[in-house]
């Protein structure tokens, strides 16, 4: 029989005490096993370090298994990272920062491993795009993520107005991220282009200790002092009124 494909969670960033994010029972089925594909090896390493502060590793780290899959993995490489569960052994899905296969490259090998009848088992942790939402205010029922926005100026905005008339014919909120240092560029393009009656909401650095989430009006941001957000992760949502 196939091993299980676990979706193990890691945090958002730096966090004081890991089981403040991360549960107890995910931390000690983490320590059991020593296969893992992760998006950054010295990340996942990083992850560990702090799962085997309080739980035994498997195995002393440098024993530990772990192949990278990031957006350079080939697609004919992923059925080799998928041979160790098809001889039996459990592995552990990683991304860089919280929960796999959620705008995260890992969604591909999880496909793979339902084509080859691998057990996939999600775990619970923190996933910055579902705890957004929730600390919003905006619509709950209804919401879709769309990745980055286009880089080039008049495309951004463009996309924006787009993504501004869905949400007002749906009534649906539009989530969409940033590298880290557009932030204040994207919040720019928003104020610019949406509708002073839209709502728009920015959070930041979520489930850390310097978390910020606020939600305005596109015109009340206008007025508003800026975020601290400049190089901190952050997802953005609207709502158009």
């Amino acid at each position: 029989m196939p091993g299980t494909l676990f979706l193990i969670p890691n945090t958002l960033g730096p966090t004081e005490a890991l089981s403040s994010v991360i549960p107890e029972h995910v931390q000690a089925l983490t320590a059991r096993l020593d296969y893992f594909v992760a998006e950054n090896a010295k990340t996942a390493r990083a992850f560990l370090k702090l799962v085997g502060a309080t739980h035994p590793l498997a195995k002393p780290m440098q024993e530990l298994q772990i192949a990278e899959l990031n957006v350079n993995t080939p697609a004919q490489a992923l059925k080799g990272l998928l041979e160790p569960l098809l001889a039996g052994q459990d592995a552990g899905l990683l991304s860089e920062a919280g929960v796999p296969a959620v705008a995260d490259p890992g969604a591909d090998l999880v496909r793979l491993a339902h084509q080859h009848n691998i057990p996939v088992r999600p775990l619970v942790g923190p996933s910055s795009i579902l705890m957004s939402v929730m600390a919003s205010g905006l619509n709950g029922q209804s919401f879709a993520f769309n990745g980055y926005l286009p880089t080039d100026a008049a495309q951004r905005g463009k996309r924006i107005q787009e993504l501004e008339k869905r949400s007002r014919a749906e009534k649906q909120t539009q989530l969409f991220i940033e590298t880290p240092y557009r932030n204040a560029a994207l919040l720019e393009a928003l104020l610019a282009s949406c509708q002073g009656s839209t709502l728009i909401c920015v959070a930041t650095d979520i489930s850390l200790p310097t978390e910020t989430i606020r939600t305005m009006s596109a015109a009340q941001w206008k007025s508003a002092p800026a975020p601290d957000f400049h190089k901190k992760p952050t997802v953005f949502l609207l709502l158009a009124q």
